[in-house]
């Protein structure tokens, strides 16, 4: 039986693939709905890319939900640096003909979860967790049914790429993810300190252009726009890939490593706001609550990701 997943997504390229990596694995994974969030670029954007990708990879009858457009607390922060002001800056990918459905995310979220059986939703976050933040605010009903929130976020041994302190998707709404990692749903946490050792390197880039498809090619286009910025912030080889990383474990645990650890969001401080205070050395008497990866195997990851685009269109 394939495991019900709803992922949580502010669509950039990143997103996108991990989407695609998700929608190409339905024998490990079944997509119910995706549910946009403000973050890389605004809410019009982000729900307008996941229609994008979801007709890419020939899934237009896909639930596509528009959630929150700003943060819990705080103003929105965006990122069009790195993925342009579409947020799927790259290749050229048509209009969506798809519907938006009426429903906000938050209530699909809530009702979805409140029709199932215990523990039988994992939520996969892409992006900031304003939406699942919010659900468990109007819902607190519905924390016993999620199997398990798998997020790309935070950090500990790369610190921050967004402040000198946070990792983006935390940043843009802390208040939200400090709810979610104190609501006693388990939770993987997918961080930087994994996605930069996972990075688009040219050969791997190439591999996924050879596939010949439309998928494969919007792949490739999608990584080298998004790439750009992180290698010259970083003078690397290629860009760290982010968020595939949640669906990639999912399908392969085995290519991870980490351990359970506390893990805390720094929500006050004007200088590490959305830090992510790992007990990675156990140092606190605080009850681990998060299941905190630091390793990849780089060659597995994008080795599973071009085994699984090719099966698309």
């Amino acid at each position: 039986m394939p495991r019900p997943i709803i992922i949580d997504s502010d669509a950039g390229q990143d997103d996108a693939v991990a989407i695609l990596l998700a929608l190409a694995s339905p024998a490990e994974l079944e997509v119910l709905g995706i549910v946009a969030v403000a973050g890389n670029v605004p809410l019009a954007l982000t729900q307008r890319n996941v229609r994008i990708v979801c007709e890419l990879a020939g899934r237009p009858d896909l639930p596509v939900h528009a959630g929150c457009e700003r943060p819990m607390q705080r103003d929105l922060v965006t990122a069009e640096y790195v993925h342009g002001k579409t947020g799927l800056d790259g290749p050229v990918l048509p209009e969506p003909t798809m519907p938006l459905q009426p429903q906000h995310g938050v209530d699909y979220l809530i009702e979805t979860l409140r029709r199932a059986a215990a523990g039988a939703i994992t939520l996969c976050t892409l992006g900031p967790l304003t939406n699942i933040g919010m659900a468990l605010v109007k819902a607190p009903d519905i924390v016993p049914k999620v199997r398990e929130i798998v997020m790309m976020g935070g950090a500990y041994f790369e610190v921050g790429n967004t402040t000198p302190a946070a990792e983006f998707n935390i940043y843009v709404d802390p208040h939200a993810a400090d709810l979610v990692l104190r609501s006693g749903i388990p939770v993987t946490m997918i961080p930087l300190d994994v996605s930069h050792k996972a990075l688009t390197t040219p050969p791997r880039i190439a591999r996924l252009r050879a596939l010949g498809t439309r998928c494969g090619r919007a792949t490739a286009e999608m990584l080298e726009f998004f790439e750009r910025h992180d290698v010259e912030k970083y003078g690397a080889d290629g860009g760290p890939l982010h968020d595939p990383g949640v669906i990639a474990y999912l399908l392969r645990p085995d290519l991870y490593s980490g351990r359970k650890v506390n893990v805390a969001i720094e929500t006050a401080s004007p200088l590490t706001l959305g830090m992510t205070v790992a007990d990675w050395w156990r140092v606190t008497d605080r009850p681990p609550n998060v299941q905190f990866m630091n390793d990849v195997d780089a060659d597995g990851f994008y080795d599973l990701l071009t085994e699984r685009i090719a099966t698309l269109p």
